[in-house]
């Protein structure tokens, strides 16, 4: 599957969310999703779509507004790269695959990883 990379290095093409086609896979992501503590309370189906990250949608990183403030279209593309932004944000991803290693079971992990552990190889190789 071709890379969709986010502006942190996420791949959505492997995001079980943005992959996620029916209420029943989603509600069982929103059930993992609270349990490693992406969520604190049981999401709905429709809350848990996603198409994908954006310039026009939320970061939970705050990168949209740093991105456009720099002109470019993710991090990796930023003269500043590495920076304390990022930096923080590869520090909160190895926290949350500790905690999903704890926490998921070996499939449900795999698939984490490919979506949301590779961010600093991502952004290095600038897929």
């Amino acid at each position: 599957m071709t890379a969709k990379l986010s502006l942190c290095g996420d791949d959505c093409a492997e995001c079980p969310r943005y992959k996620a086609k029916t209420d029943g896979e989603l509600s069982r992501l929103a059930e993992l999703w609270l349990r490693v503590g992406w969520r604190d309370r049981l999401m709905t189906p429709d809350e848990m779509r996603c198409d994908g990250c954006s310039p026009e949608k939320p970061c939970g990183y705050g990168l949209n507004e740093c991105a456009k403030t720099h002109s470019v279209n993710g991090c990796n593309s930023c003269g500043r790269f590495p920076c304390d932004k990022t930096e923080e944000i590869l520090r909160r991803s190895r926290e949350y695959e500790n905690i999903c290693l704890e926490r998921c079971t070996k499939e449900e992990y795999g698939a984490l990883k490919k979506a949301f552990f590779n961010k600093e190889a991502n952004l290095k190789s600038g897929k």
